[in-house]
């Protein structure tokens, strides 16, 4: 048994390699992201700002009649929902692992990001239909209070968006409560939009269809959540992976003859996993080299592409034989 500790790029790794039975494991920590503290921090900030915004919203939009206005108040409530599912996701993901939940409840951010997704689409599929309704059948807004609230959302919204920014993006939970503060301000500036339309021109229907555009930033968004959700939780390479290259690299270390069942997967947003079969010379085995060519291996993996966490099983040449359904 073999074990090394390094820095790269200031940034600890820990490799073990298991010489008798071939298999080897890897994984480096790296994050220049916000702590999950400061995180929170942000989030509870944004969410003390949306809340209280919408309470106010709430009360002009039935005073005035306004359908867009009222969605933005509906969609800010999926906002601040967000944003508390946000908050009790990085809570779960917080905890440890145990022998049951082995990578603890770090998926419970994807599982958040997911929700974010749906809950954007079915709202905005409510308010396609009342939308539509009220393109055939407009009824009276008064612009004036409309037009203030409206403006007066867009700075929220603004320093809601600026304090998530400053969170990890990087995190598909933390970036689906970001994707609902930014298409609530879109639709407060399409609201005041149609608010200085309806003041200027007296056409009603603008505030339908102001609405519409938010429905579809809405579907855009949620859409986009959800796929993102659903190639994690179906073990799909990351973006911008190419496991072919993975496979290239690993090619050309010296006494590597072939490298099968290699799986490139993310356990959550930000924490990619790798594992493969890595057929190798057999004197490999007898002269001492195998913990040095593991070495050489995750260097390679460490160096080109962002993978935290690796296992890698190292098999002989004449093994090979006894290898089925190699991929």
């Amino acid at each position: 048994m073999g074990t090394r500790h390094e820095s790269h790029d200031g940034r600890e790794a820990h490799e073990q390699q298991t010489a008798h039975d071939g298999h080897g494991h890897g994984g480096h920590a790296h994050s220049h992201a916000p702590s999950a503290d400061a995180d929170r921090r942000y989030l509870s900030a944004a969410l003390a700002l949306l809340v209280l915004y919408m309470l106010a919203e709430v009360v002009v939009a039935f005073a005035t009649g306004s359908l867009a206005l009222l969605s933005d108040a509906a969609h800010m409530l999926t906002d601040a929902a967000a944003i508390a599912l946000a908050l009790w996701a990085i809570h779960l993901a917080a905890k440890p692992a145990n022998a049951r939940l082995t990578f603890g409840f770090k998926r419970a951010e994807i599982l958040s990001g997911l929700g974010n997704g749906i809950t954007l689409l079915l709202l905005g599929a409510v308010l396609l239909a009342e939308a539509v309704r009220r393109l055939v059948d407009p009824p009276q807004v008064e612009p004036k209070p409309v037009l203030a609230v409206a403006l007066a959302g867009v700075v929220v919204n603004v320093a809601a968006g600026m304090l998530l920014a400053r969170a990890n993006r990087t995190s598909l939970n933390v970036e689906g409560a970001y994707r609902h503060i930014i298409t609530d301000l879109y639709g407060f500036i399409g609201t005041a939009v149609a608010a200085a339309v309806i003041w200027a021109t007296g056409w009603m229907r603008a505030d339908a269809v102001a609405t519409l555009i938010v429905v579809a930033l809405m579907f855009h968004a949620g859409a986009g959540l959800v796929a993102q959700a659903g190639r994690v939780l179906l073990e799909g390479a990351p973006d911008g992976t190419d496991v072919e290259a993975i496979r290239a690299h690993m090619l050309e270390v010296d006494h590597v003859r072939d490298v099968h069942d290699l799986h490139v997967w993310s356990v959550t947003s930000d924490l990619p996993a790798l594992s493969a079969h890595l057929v190798i010379d057999d004197e490999c085995f007898h002269d001492g080299h195998a913990p040095r060519l593991l070495d050489e291996v995750l260097e390679c993996l460490v160096g080109h592409f962002d993978v935290d966490h690796s296992t890698l099983q190292f098999e002989p040449a004449s093994h090979a034989a006894h290898e089925s359904g190699l991929h």
